[in-house]
């Protein structure tokens, strides 16, 4: 085969040089004869000049003789070229033919358009391109995706494991965005005399930070069976650096009140384990306050929780409170209550003022409001819907203070983690609420959808929609929907928007 398309190859490229030098060799001949006939015409007019009636007739002959060589070589030229042409396509095909006797191996790459559709790769099948499983939402404006090959994925994770949380800041490699390229030309010199003159304290304290403790929030659907397989996965290489530190997986629909019940679970060993496990999942029916749906999908999550013998943290507020605040506003809660629910009462107050977070209210939150009836309304939605964050992030934040440098993987609805306004977003005041001195930020806090689709995104199209805030009022307040997109098979390629090269 090797020695086929050589023998191809070296034939085109004699016939090639073979044209050219026939096209070079005629288009000199008529040059030539071309350059006669001006010499021959100059000659013809000075004898005109002179009235030599005698010479006119000869001349007129020679003219007419060194015109007509020159046609005749012009076209001569021109079908020699024809004729050279015509040979190196005859040669082109009796090469590819040949080319074409040895059999072509099914699992090779053929170049020949004329190899049968059986001896080429695949059958002639399209196979579509493998695409990432694991993408970064880079922080540019607008947001874009970075997908990482399969091998730094569990590398991406180890990292979060070690506490080193997320950085909010756009990535500057160059191989990813031209716009690093020109952002480095322009401010390259800056960055010149920072190296020559060292860091200052602000910076090299950010980059040794050490937070007091991190956080990774994991959207799923908790009807989908797969995104609770896929955060165990995932929980499984988060894990593996912190072989004797302090871990804790925080649960979304598991009450406050359940929090005996987690921890009777975990404590139980040998054949009381599976007791343990059904005395909790009656525990969490109970009055229909976790559906039983749930509760099945979900069990994979307590049975790892278990096995690595973390810590398990109960996040949701009591189903009744729920009811009463979704007919009745947030005063229809005794105070008591609510002092379990929020730590920080004047930060919850001032959260519903704060104009980037009505931008996420406006855009995200309010977004799945399903009215319960003639008397249910968006703003007794919103106020339960704030709730359940509010009793998350002080739920979590209570145990970080308790547990210094623990990492806590919270598992929570998609809806309620994306375009990080829900307790993700609440954390890092919540902290600094409780314990004054918390170096706890939006860094330690790191955002991860697993599964995600387009309509889970709120987007109208086919994309997953990214940001929100895009209009020129609301630039500054524009929010990406997480830190990373995790998904469990390669996703279709039109629901990957804005893609840069991966790393």
């Amino acid at each position: 085969m090797a020695r086929s398309i050589i023998t191809s190859l070296s034939l085109f490229l004699w016939t090639l040089q073979y044209t050219l030098t026939v096209h070079q060799t005629q288009t000199h001949a008529f040059t030539f004869s071309d350059s006669a006939t001006r010499s021959q015409r100059r000659t013809w007019n000075l004898k005109q000049s002179i009235h030599d009636n005698e010479g006119n007739d000869n001349d007129n002959d020679n003219i007419n003789i060194n015109i007509n060589t020159s046609i005749n070589s012009k076209n001569k030229s021109v079908q020699s070229r024809r004729d050279a042409i015509q040979s190196a396509t005859n040669f082109i095909a009796s090469a590819s033919i040949l080319a074409t006797a040895t059999a072509t191996p099914a699992n090779a790459i053929s170049f020949n358009p004329f190899t049968p559709i059986d001896q080429i790769s695949n059958g002639g099948k399209y196979q579509p391109g493998k695409r990432s499983t694991a993408y970064l939402v880079d922080s540019t404006t607008p947001p874009s995706l970075v997908p990482f090959r399969a091998s730094r994925e569990a590398a991406i994770l180890k990292n979060l494991g070690g506490g080193l949380g997320t950085s909010k800041s756009p990535y500057t490699e160059e191989s990813l965005n031209l716009n690093n390229m020109m952002n480095k030309g322009v401010f390259g010199t800056i960055d010149l005399v920072k190296g020559l003159v060292g860091p200052d304290d602000g910076e090299e304290s950010k980059k040794k930070k050490k937070f007091d403790a991190s956080f990774v929030f994991l959207g799923v659907d908790y009807e989908d069976g797969n995104d609770a397989a896929l955060a165990v996965g995932v929980m499984t290489d988060i894990l593996k650096p912190r072989r004797g530190a302090d871990s804790a997986l925080a649960l979304e629909f598991a009450p406050l009140s359940m929090q005996p019940a987690l921890n009777s679970y975990l404590s139980a060993t040998g054949t009381g384990s599976a007791d343990a496990e059904d005395a909790l999942v009656q525990s969490l029916a109970q009055e229909g306050q976790v559906p039983t749906s749930i509760i099945e999908n979900q069990l994979p999550l307590l049975r790892f929780a278990k096995s690595k013998q973390i810590s398990l943290i109960a996040c949701a507020p009591e189903p009744k409170d729920v009811k009463s605040v979704r007919s009745g506003g947030l005063q229809s809660i005794n105070e008591e209550q609510r002092v379990n629910y929020v730590a920080d009462a004047e930060g919850f107050i001032a959260w519903t003022q704060d104009a980037k977070n009505r931008v996420y209210t406006d855009k995200s939150l309010l977004k799945d409001f399903v009215s319960l009836g003639d008397k249910d309304t968006p703003g007794n939605f919103f106020a339960e819907k704030i709730l359940t964050h509010e009793t998350m992030a002080t739920a979590i934040a209570k145990y970080a203070v308790r547990h210094p440098g623990t990492l806590v993987v919270a598992v929570a609805p998609m809806k309620d983690v994306r375009f990080l306004g829900g307790a993700n977003g609440r954390l890092p005041r919540v902290c600094k609420a409780i314990k004054g001195d918390s170096n706890v930020d939006e860094e330690a806090v790191t955002t991860i959808l697993l599964n995600p689709s387009a309509k889970e995104t709120l987007s109208k199209s086919k994309f997953i929609r990214l940001e929100i805030g895009t209009s020129p009022k609301l630039l500054q307040y524009q929010t990406k929907v997480a830190d990373y997109l995790w998904f469990s098979s390669m996703p279709k390629v039109n629901m990957i928007p804005r893609m840069m090269n991966g790393i």
